[in-house]
């Protein structure tokens, strides 16, 4: 297969560091065999291929990797245990996982590809396995791959990579550059995804996650009185937290999800909270949104857990684990306001908490980690709880827009 125009220009690069930054679907993964191919071909060298964790590694390249070497005509030897192949000229390609870099101390790389290099420690480079290519006569080789994930250390190396350092060179491609996605996927991409996270992920930008976490969150855009459907399902998201028990309330009306009530009560319970939601709104229209950790804490004397007790009362809708806080945020995000603009979230002015932790809930500073040490985490989990199962990040947003999708009996 030939390179595209992304591949071929990190390909054409003399540079011994080369830094890959793509958007999804570019090809990264099909270029990083490559790359281990290309140096493995010579005798007797040892080569890396290293992802966040080991069985990530094993997911995105394994069986490519032995169908490629098997095809050419140079596997010589295949271990699955180890996922590494010794190949008829005396190299060895083996996978590794970034997770436990302490392990890798100790040998000699003549090559290494860190893909996904934004999801690893900064410390597995700089303190383990750059050393491992010094070991080696002549010095060892390093590909960088990954898509960004804010301004971090892989922003660094692509910054080192555009300074006149002879050793280090570094690529910015869009998704579109690879030419694997279709012109009308990129569309649909652009209305399900919010237009900072569509800008890193197909973009390939580096964007700063730092400040204001719902940051697509505008009053003027989003704060509005809705007529309350009391024929309608009533969606309703929930953190299960003591102090306070939190709820967000929303019905979806004409495409849109609009939150028109909030709930949180200060040292209280789930059976607490079941009861309020019981004298506030008709039971049997009742989905619950809850925490999936909810599958195992319980905040009752009877030792039912906290999903238990929901589900004596309403229909719940439970996860059984948790998505990526990163995903969950998104979702949120997203539907504040897509890519191309489309505003598919609003919110009543008398939730008046919620509308203050929407605002004010801001990331940890020079992190990407939610700060919950102001007290305006709880309601915004117990909404993003809900938006992560009916409008989740990870699949089209899109089917929000036929509120049938969303109808429970």
């Amino acid at each position: 297969m030939p390179l595209n125009k992304a591949q071929r220009a990190v390909a054409d690069s003399d540079a011994r560091f080369r830094v890959f930054v793509a958007g999804r679907r570019t090809g990264k993964t099909f270029f990083a065999i490559r790359e281990l191919a290309r140096f493995a071909r010579h005798p007797n060298r040892t080569v890396w291929y290293v992802a966040p964790t080991y069985s990530q590694a094993k997911n995105i390249v394994w069986e490519d990797l032995q169908s490629k070497m098997t095809k050419l005509g140079w596997a010589d030897k295949i271990n699955q245990n180890e996922l590494s192949i010794r190949l008829v000229n005396g190299s060895k390609i083996s996978l590794k996982g970034s997770d436990r870099y302490d392990t890798l101390r100790g040998a000699g790389v003549d090559f290494l590809v860190m893909d996904e290099y934004a999801d690893m420690k900064r410390e597995a480079w700089e303190a383990v396995l750059r050393p491992t290519l010094s070991a080696q006569t002549p010095p060892g080789h390093a590909l960088f791959c990954g898509t960004p994930k804010g301004f971090n250390h892989f922003k660094d190396l692509y910054d080192y990579g555009q300074t006149d350092d002879k050793d280090w060179d570094s690529f910015q491609y869009t998704s579109m550059s690879g030419g694997n996605i279709p012109e009308d996927e990129i569309e649909r991409a652009k209305a399900d995804m919010d237009k900072r996270q569509f800008e890193q992920e197909y973009l390939a930008s580096f964007i700063n996650f730092t400040g204001q976490i719902y940051y697509n969150f505008d009053r003027t855009k989003h704060v509005a009185k809705q007529e309350f459907d009391k024929d309608a399902p009533i969606h309703i998201g929930i953190d299960f937290n003591i102090d306070p028990m939190s709820a967000s309330v929303c019905q979806i009306q004409n495409g849109k999800l609009h939150q028109f009530d909030e709930i949180s009560i200060y040292g209280s319970n789930t059976e607490e909270l079941a009861q309020e939601i019981i004298n506030r709104y008709d039971k049997t229209k009742v989905i619950c949104y809850p925490d999936p950790a909810g599958n195992q804490r319980k905040t009752s004397a009877t030792g039912k857990t906290d999903i238990t007790i929901l589900q004596q009362y309403f229909k719940v809708e439970a996860k059984r684990k948790h998505d990526a806080v990163r995903d969950r945020i998104n979702a949120v995000n997203s539907l504040m306001e897509s890519a191309n603009g489309t505003v598919r979230y609003s919110i009543d002015p008398n939730c008046m908490n919620s509308i203050r932790c929407l605002e004010r809930q801001v990331y940890k500073e020079g992190t990407s980690i939610p700060d919950k040490d102001g007290g305006f985490d709880h309601q915004n989990d117990s909404l993003g709880y809900l938006v992560a199962h009916i409008a989740p990040i990870t699949r089209p947003v899109r089917a929000i827009n036929k509120p049938k999708r969303f109808t429970h009996m």
